[in-house]
């Protein structure tokens, strides 16, 4: 088996009739619109290598939508829900780590993209956010579809332009400097999301143009960091007794390029690293584990602490470090922002997270390895032994455990996306591979759409397994409305009935309004949205269907297929409290 469906034949088939469809729309649109500012932005685009496009319905956006179907530079990938399609952008830049296009309609549907252009912006992913306008005279004259929507997307974005419409050469100079400042803002300081405005007057729809103009191309340099200030910085680092170095979210790439100078880290210094930002194959790091055993032991907290990427989701972690007392506690972000994540910062370096930890890693020959080190390797140790030994009862718990040690055994290979909230917890306990998660925001909108849109982007290379709960899957249930969906997608579905971590949270439970109000009680399965959208659906209640469901999951003959698992959220939380009160 090998992770590979290669016999997934109704899903493939019809994925692949939705592509030969696609091309042949583009064979067709030779012509290009008319619309100036609407031009010189497409061939802008072609020229900075984007080849790719979410595109969304609209009558507004309709000549830019043309332009990027027309281009056969481009791929255009055409998802309904404006919510779900900023989402699927995001997971195409995953992918590949190249900038993808969303573009909109005017009025309310640029709004719907403010989730995922927050999300974009917090885990620096470069999104070209491209959204129709009316002409600035109808703005605020109760004309349809009409608002304010320059700046709409601010402060979630690196930058926001409102195109001129050309009617002379000094405007149509503007027009292309703006277009090149955006885009490459979007890949500036480690890239993040952009919003380019495009005001388009009526007529729509005359495509007559022939080629698109051979606009200017400004291209970016970025400068190279003072390595000669950070080798001192790293040289003071290491003359603590107790250093301590924290890895937030960074994509598997950034984390590949640094493996080397990570291992060589971890030999004079605590590296704290959970599995967003881990992209060795191994067990994940027990660390909410090991806080357990540690409690408030001041003798495990670091003086000199070094802290690197996104967010962490460890709140154990995060109230530990918080009262430590560090002589220096310094930040690595490349936007130079100081994220005080851990209440002391002492200083922050404006960087790269590979080219930092390589200068770090230089700075550790000589370096002896101290006894700071060996107590939290000794914790750790000890916290694994634990964890290994445990059993849950039949539960959310369970089921991951179960996912993950059916993919060891079975050699699965494949992409890994998880819901927030109790989900990516559950995750970083069992995984032994890299997570993907909308840590940016935290927010539960947008999961699944971000993980079908990475599928869909790597649909001839990898697998891609989705585990998430119920209200992150049921609000974000547009995802799977998408004609690109592609059978490479499988879905592990957590059903408790509701918001889980909510019956983890210690005094809610004295609320008589927490099921109903807080907690989102519900009573709904996924069951008719895997018929309605064609994807093989499975079921568990206990933990024999549990396995047998599991073996089914992973040996699908067709795609996408979705496993849910129905659980009870109050056998989730005392499975969770059982767990860690084993350590």
């Amino acid at each position: 088996y090998g992770g590979e469906r290669m016999a997934r034949n109704r899903s493939q088939t019809r994925y692949h009739e939705t592509a030969i469809k696609r091309s042949i729309i583009n064979l067709r649109s030779t012509m290009y619109s008319t619309k100036e500012n609407v031009n010189i932005l497409t061939s802008l685009l072609v020229k900075a290598g984007i080849t790719k496009a979410v595109v969304c319905p609209g009558s507004r956006n309709s000549p830019i939508v043309h332009n990027l179907c027309a281009c056969p530079d481009i791929e255009c990938y055409p998802v309904t829900d404006e919510r779900s399609a900023g989402f699927f952008a995001l997971g195409m830049t995953l992918a590949d780590n190249e900038p993808v296009v969303i573009c909109v309609t005017s009025g309310s549907a640029l709004l719907n993209v403010a989730p995922a252009a927050a999300e974009a912006y917090y885990q620096n992913r470069p999104l070209i956010i491209i959204s129709a306008d009316r002409p600035a005279q109808w703005i605020g004259q109760k004309d349809g579809q009409t608002i304010q929507q320059h700046g709409a997307l601010e402060p979630n974005v690196h930058k926001s332009v409102t195109l001129p419409e050309p009617n002379n050469d000094e405007e149509r100079w503007y027009c292309n400097r703006l277009v090149n400042e955006a885009i490459n803002a979007c890949m500036l300081n480690g890239g993040g999301p952009v919003h380019i405005n495009v005001p388009i007057t009526e007529p729509l729809f005359d495509y007559s143009t022939v080629n698109l103009p051979d606009e200017r191309r400004i291209t970016l340099h970025q400068a190279v960091i003072n390595d000669a200030e950070v080798y001192e910085i790293a040289s003071n680092f290491f003359c603590g007794e107790k250093s301590m170095i924290v890895l937030g979210q960074m994509i598997p790439e950034v984390v590949g390029d640094a493996l080397e100078a990570i291992e060589a880290l971890k030999k004079v210094a605590v590296v704290i690293q959970e599995k967003l930002a881990n992209d060795d194959i191994c067990p994940s790091l027990p660390i909410d584990e090991a806080l357990s055993i540690i409690e408030d032991d001041d003798s495990y907290r670091p003086d000199h602490l070094l802290y690197i990427g996104g967010c962490v989701v460890s709140k154990r972690l995060k109230h530990f470090l918080r009262k430590s007392k560090c002589k220096y506690s310094i930040i690595v972000d490349e936007h130079g922002n100081c994220c005080d994540t851990f209440m002391h910062a002492t200083d922050v370096i404006q960087g790269s997270p590979t080219d930092v930890l390589g200068i770090f890693a230089n700075e550790t020959e000589g370096v002896e390895r101290k006894e700071f080190v060996e107590k939290w390797d000794s914790v750790f140790t000890k916290a694994m032994a634990i964890r290994e030994k445990i059993t849950p009862r039949y539960s959310q718990l369970l089921a991951v455990k179960t996912f993950h040690k059916m993919m060891r055994e079975l050699d699965i290979d494949g992409e890994l996306f998880y819901g927030n909230s109790s989900s990516v917890r559950l995750g970083n306990i069992f995984s032994d591979q890299y997570i993907y998660v909308n840590r940016g925001v935290n927010g539960i909108e947008g999961s699944l759409s971000t993980a079908v849109g990475y599928a869909v982007a790597q649909q001839e290379e990898e697998d891609v397994y989705c585990i998430i709960g119920d209200l992150s899957f049921f609000y974000d249930q547009n995802a799977l409305w998408n004609e690109n969906l592609s059978p490479n997608l499988s879905i592990l579905l957590l059903n408790n009935g509701g918001g889980g971590i909510f019956h983890q949270l210690p005094g809610l439970g004295r609320s008589p309004y927490r099921d109903t109000a807080i907690a989102a009680q519900h009573t709904t399965s996924a069951e008719g949205i895997c018929q309605s959208h064609d994807i093989v659906y499975l079921s568990a209640h206990n933990t024999e269907e549990l396995t047998k469901g599991l073996e089914r999951f992973f040996n699908a003959e067709e795609g996408p297929v979705l496993l849910e698992v129905f659980t009870n959220p109050e056998d989730d939380a005392q499975a969770l409290q059982d767990y860690y009160q084993s350590f």
